[in-house]
């Protein structure tokens, strides 16, 4: 397991799934809970940590499949996803926190915070577009999402994962304005991670319960009775190759409180820009106004 100092490491049973969780920080610190996107795990927060932890609990958990928790055949679904989330924060006594996700981390916070506002002081969602994006703009740029079709796949996207890491690691080197800000080892981290079966099937079978389920919604506007309460931050790198930010007009009309921040930077904006990160991080726990209390 990859070593960021400061950070302590367990396991914890939740909704028939064991999860690895990665946590930094005091334990009365402000409770932000962060959820990782593709094809990384709790270390892509790694230039976050310490930022935040002299302040902040931090709770890095690997989604199923990824990093150090199960990797069952099923659930990789948005719905089930949301509920992992769900059960994992009642499994660990967290009542309500400050959010983050990046990219599908990002889709799944959304859906949760629809779900369970209570549970959710603020969001931070990084890279990845609101559930009512324009129908138009999303069509026009549906291009850029080229790179998941061969993940797509059942047996191609599982063996791609396992037997092409040079893919893999082109995306996330294409993902950021500058690759030098990847480390070789960082990179190795992440393409490896997804080549196991059992992860690499994970990995396929995310993107394609995206494209099964949430794409037909998205296109006949089964969110647009959904609305979002939970006070919301989207930031989107100017540089993103996945999605353009034409695509994120219109989300007000959803939504209680959702600010868009385009900034500099790529896909992969934790890696690239913990920085900023961080400091959009700080502005929303100053707004935090619950302290942590266990549930029940």
């Amino acid at each position: 397991m990859p070593y960021v100092e400061g950070v302590e490491h367990r396991f914890v049973e939740a909704g028939g799934v064991r999860f690895h969780v990665a946590e930094a920080g005091p334990a009365e610190g402000t409770p932000v809970l962060f959820l990782h996107g593709f094809p990384q795990h709790w270390y892509a927060w790694r230039h976050v940590v310490p930022l935040l932890a002299g302040r902040h609990r931090l709770i890095m958990p690997d989604f199923r499949g990824f990093g150090w928790s199960d990797a069952p055949y099923r659930g990789y679904d948005t719905g089930t996803r949301a509920d992992d989330v769900l059960a994992l924060m009642d499994a660990l006594g967290l009542d309500r926190v400050l959010l983050v996700g990046h990219e599908w981390g990002a889709w799944v916070g959304f859906m949760a915070c629809i779900r369970a506002p209570e549970r959710f002081d603020r969001f931070l969602a990084l890279s990845m577009i609101h559930p009512w994006p324009e129908h138009r703009r999303l069509i026009r740029h549906a291009w850029r999402q080229w790179y998941t079709i061969p993940w797509e796949y059942p047996v191609i996207g599982g063996a791609l994962l396992r037997h092409w890491p040079t893919f893999t690691r082109y995306i996330l080197r294409r993902g950021v304005t500058n690759p030098d800000v990847w480390r070789r080892a960082d990179l190795d981290e992440f393409t490896e991670s997804v080549r196991a079966r059992a992860r690499a099937h994970a990995g396929r079978a995310l993107h394609w319960q995206y494209v099964l389920r949430d794409i037909p919604r998205l296109l006949i506007g089964r969110h647009r009775a959904l609305r979002l309460t939970v006070p919301t931050t989207l930031l989107f790198g100017t540089d993103d190759f996945a999605m353009s930010p034409e695509a994120l007009a219109g989300g007000e009309r959803h939504a209680t409180d959702l600010v868009v921040r385009v900034v500099p930077g790529g896909h992969y904006l934790a890696d690239e820009q913990p920085g900023l990160v961080a400091d959009a991080i700080r502005s929303l726990s100053a707004g935090f106004a619950h302290a942590q209390e266990p549930v029940g």
